[in-house]
């Protein structure tokens, strides 16, 4: 975790003084001296290189980059949730947690193992919580541990856009923009949106982590990254995500080429004596391929194979007779390489794709404009 954090009293010194209009009002509310708070303030301008407040002797008038910055600044003290934690801690808590190790930690930061394991027990101490509990050689975060990293994480992100909407108000569009991406969503959608998206914001970095909805929800939720693509939860019931439904997907029986089912319709009839590979039984698609089973009337075979990886299922495929269920979009090179084959279900397969939020979540304007751009190529993919 290399990103700045910076001085969380500062922080509150600007919010106050966007608040209170003051600087005697807010170095009050805040336990500052004058002196003290205008140096903060000072030094968050100079870190963002933009002026936050107007002087005068009527008071401090925020600028319009502090009114950007100040309702983000705002949510982060809220999700950090206490004055006495310092960035040095929260950053230090962060990559402990996330790196699941001190040594880990100590790599993606650069900071020693025992200035992390020192910083963590000062945050503990100020808390006056355990964060972290020791088995052998492993660390593990304890409930208030877990909700302090999701409260912790959801304040970066949130400064993240915060900063990121003083550049943009800059007309520097820069930053770094985190993306989920479930199976379905690397295909061709998501692709087609980056391509776009990098078209006009050259400067903005994209990162995709690549998972399954189970690994990518817990990141979502905890501000790691800041949106997720692919299958939506029809029986969700998560109050602090939210859905957009974007394009429908109709998945096809996939196989061989020259596999006995497409020679005749008798073969076709015998769908279900083949061997099966398919995702888990917790993955939609799973779920409607068992729905697909029980309208034919059928009981549901055993499925020997359970895999969510497209590339094995795609080589399991070629040296078998097994089937599968997928997106054209998801093997539509070895379907025009003639490798692969595709058949219409016997009763229709449909699922929805779409965009996976956090409750409550503001995007900045690039992100939202990737969420448009997302919108416009999964419109016009729509089967």
């Amino acid at each position: 975790m290399s990103e700045a954090i910076p001085n969380i009293r500062h922080l509150a010194a600007f919010a106050a003084t966007v608040r209170h209009g003051s600087v005697t009002r807010a170095a009050r509310a805040v336990n500052l001296t004058q002196p003290a708070l205008t140096q903060a303030i000072g030094g968050l301008e100079a870190s963002l290189g933009a002026t936050l407040f107007e002087r005068s002797a009527a008071g401090m008038a925020p600028s319009p980059p502090a009114l950007l910055l100040a309702p983000r600044v705002e949510a982060a003290l809220a999700f950090i949730g206490s004055p006495r934690v310092t960035g040095t801690q929260l950053k230090a808590f962060v990559a402990v947690a996330r790196a699941g190790s001190y040594a880990g930690a100590s790599e993606a930061t650069g900071l020693s193992a025992a200035s992390l394991h020192r910083a963590v027990a000062d945050l503990a101490v100020a808390l006056g919580q355990r964060l972290i509990e020791r088995r052998g050689r492993s660390i593990f975060l304890t409930l208030a541990g877990e909700r302090r990293l999701r409260g912790f994480g959801l304040a970066l992100a949130e400064l993240r856009a915060g900063f990121a909407e003083i550049a943009e108000w800059q007309g520097q569009s820069a930053g770094r923009m985190v993306i989920g991406a479930m199976p379905l969503s690397r295909a061709r959608w998501l692709p087609e949106a980056i391509a776009l998206f990098r078209g006009a914001h050259p400067a903005v970095d994209l990162v995709v982590v690549e998972g399954s909805h189970a690994e990518l929800a817990g990141p979502l939720r905890s501000g790691e990254i800041d949106l997720m693509l692919g299958a939506l939860r029809e029986d969700s019931e998560a109050s602090d995500l939210a859905q957009e439904a974007v394009f429908i997907d109709r998945p096809q029986i996939v196989m061989r080429s020259g596999h006995p089912a497409l020679a005749s319709p008798e073969g076709r009839r015998r769908l279900l004596e083949y061997p099966w590979i398919l995702p888990g039984r917790e993955t939609p698609l799973r779920r409607y391929w068992e729905d697909m089973v029980a309208l034919l009337g059928a009981a549901v075979p055993h499925v020997g194979i359970e895999c969510g990886s497209v590339m094995t299922i795609r080589q399991l495929l070629l040296a078998s007779d097994a089937l599968t269920l997928l997106s054209p979009d998801q093997v539509a090179v070895e379907v025009a390489a003639g490798l692969l084959a595709l058949s219409e279900p016997p009763v229709e397969v449909r699922r929805t794709i779409g965009i996976t939020s956090r409750s409550g979540w503001r995007p900045t304007f690039t992100q939202a404009d990737f969420v448009a751009m997302l919108r416009g190529c999964g419109t016009v993919s729509v089967r």
